[in-house]
């Protein structure tokens, strides 16, 4: 399994998540990411996103709406996994 790290914004902290899943939507690139390789982890969805200098990083989805939206594709997408919020 992919590894990434996720640098945390707030606190500058590195995390190394696994990468589950990728999926697009609507042009947009989402990540479901987690901490450990094995059941039961927290799980991040992350969000690329464009910068001012054209660059592209991922962030957290923090926004509820769009958090359950993307949450329930990929739990659609990972018929195996249950993600609860």
């Amino acid at each position: 399994m992919e590894k990434i790290i996720f640098t945390d914004p707030e606190n500058q902290e590195d995390l190394e998540l696994y990468l589950l899943e990728q999926t697009c939507i609507n042009g947009t690139t989402y990540l479901l990411a987690a901490e450990e390789e094995e059941e039961d982890s927290v799980a991040y969805i992350l969000k690329e996103v464009q910068t001012e200098n054209e660059d592209v990083i991922y962030a957290m989805v923090e926004d509820d709406v769009e958090l359950n939206a993307i949450s329930k594709v990929f739990a659609e997408i990972l018929d195996d996994v249950d993600i609860e919020m």
